[in-house]
């Protein structure tokens, strides 16, 4: 990996502290263009590898960041504002994916196929698209670029990946051990700088197959419409509206507890975070007092410091957007039961106060967009078909949680949600081995499993007559 001074730099500043921590250069469209070009004429050597030897290189990769998991945790929580708990759990989980999808490496299978005539063969192979431009967010600076970088160098591609401006530093650190361990030259190349200008040359460039972005519906619209010329391939992981529905026959501690680390990880920074929270009314009451004494104990700070639960937003227009959404539900009708206001932890960071507001209506700015914040409210259903409508209320469809112990329940609640994902009594469902993504306007393609590495790959049918 190479990183060339281009048209001047970009401050990375610590969101708890308003510290800068760092910079980066902003790289000029004509350097992202050679950084194209490196991957190009790697490629070639890189798919004809064996996949024996791409999964060694992926597995040591994976290796160092478990060694190293504590100088990264540092690296990531200072950037972002996360806990350092949750780094840790990040980078363990970006370690794994580096490890699954060696594993799939292995596992790009052919197919033959019965031929209509006794002169012919027919076979199916899988090849690499070839090279890969990733776009990767700032509330997970470790585990989205292994999430997008190791299924596509498994299946043989090469990438040019852009990390985002408010997080490069994790990424640089993660390209630096890959450097170190031996990926060949061109192979991992990281660009950082202008986001719209190294969206649009990865999209009218092409030697750039295919486009891998993590990030809001509206720029996934934009990247779209930006393809379109070329019929570049794409896979978006957009936006998220998570329904978090409680029936009466739940544990309701259990429940309680699953809010916790659905809404309040990250600070509520999380696409698949649970948004709006359905509570069945002949429980409400009871619900809504143990949650309110739960979430009043979470602890706001600074991520760096022990026993910190909730950090700071990424910045100030992030909390606006929180405070705009508890007024505007408060206004409607809606009740803060805790929370509610910006918290006072004695730094400069965009700190708010984990939240929690009861009776909120249909109409409410929290119930209609997202959030991407420590903010949730509750409003009640009454039977199971309510509760379904409300959920699949939204053009989003990533993910949605169900809290019931009844079985018959499950099956026609998990199957009748319209998202890509459905955790059932459990709030964080994201694991290597399965695949993430959603429906409507939540994205195309999934990630992860082994879905996630056929992203990446072509299928070719050849007919031979002989």
């Amino acid at each position: 990996m190479e990183v060339w001074a281009g048209n001047g730099w970009l401050p990375v500043i610590n969101p708890a502290t308003q510290e800068q921590i760092g910079r980066v250069p902003v790289m000029s469209r004509q350097q992202v263009r050679e950084s194209i070009q490196c991957a190009m004429d790697a490629f070639q050597g890189w798919s004809k590898l064996p996949a024996k030897d791409r999964a060694k290189l992926l597995r040591d990769a994976a290796v160092v960041i478990y060694e190293e998991i504590d100088r990264l945790s540092r690296i990531l929580t200072a950037e972002q504002g996360k806990p350092l708990s949750e780094a840790r759990g990040e980078l363990t989980m970006a370690a794994e994916y580096l490890e699954w999808f060696s594993e799939e490496s292995r596992r790009i299978y052919g197919e033959l196929i019965p031929a209509s005539a006794v002169n012919k063969r027919l076979q199916v192979i899988r090849q690499p698209v070839g090279v890969v431009g990733a776009i990767t967010p700032w509330n997970f600076p470790a585990s989205m670029v292994t999430r997008k970088i190791a299924p596509a160098l498994a299946a043989g591609c090469t990438v040019v990946l852009k990390p985002a401006s408010a997080t490069p530093l994790t990424a640089i650190a993660l390209f630096e051990i890959f450097q170190r361990i031996g990926f060949p030259p061109g192979v991992t190349n990281l660009v950082v700088g202008s986001a719209k200008d190294i969206a649009d040359e990865f999209l009218s460039n092409p030697i750039v197959r295919k486009v891998s972005f993590t990030g809001s519906t509206e720029v996934g619209r934009t990247l779209i419409r930006g393809g379109a010329e070329q019929i570049k391939k794409l896979s978006l992981e957009l936006g998220g509206h998570a329904p978090f529905l409680v029936f009466d026959d739940c544990d309701l501690n259990d429940a309680v507890q699953g809010v916790i680390a659905s809404k309040y990880r990250n600070a509520g920074q999380t696409c698949i975070c649970a948004n709006r929270l359905y509570v069945q009314s002949n429980v409400l009451e009871e619900f809504q007092y143990k949650l309110a004494a739960a979430v009043s104990h979470l602890k706001v700070g600074n991520g760096l410091d022990d026993g910190v639960d909730i950090g700071p937003m990424i910045n100030t227009e992030a909390r606006d957007h929180v405070i705009n959404q508890v007024r505007d539900a408060v206004q409607r009708g809606g009740k803060v039961l805790t929370g509610g206001k910006i918290a006072d932890v004695g730094l400069p960071g965009a700190f708010y106060s984990p939240t929690l507001l009861a009776n909120v209506s249909d109409d409410a700015m929290l119930t209609r967009e997202e959030t991407f914040g420590p903010l949730i409210g509750i409003r009640s259903f009454e039977s199971e078909e309510e509760a379904i409508r409300l959920a699949n209320d939204t053009p989003y469809g990533l993910a949605a949680y169900v809290y019931t112990r009844d079985l018959g329940r499950v099956t026609r609640v998990s199957e009748a949600l319209e998202y890509g994902i459905v955790g059932v009594n459990d709030p964080v469902p994201t694991v290597v081995q399965a695949p993430f993504g959603g429906i409507k306007e939540s994205g195309w393609g999934r990630e992860g499993g082994w879905q996630g590495i056929d992203a990446y790959l072509e299928t070719k049918f050849i007919s031979i007559r002989y």
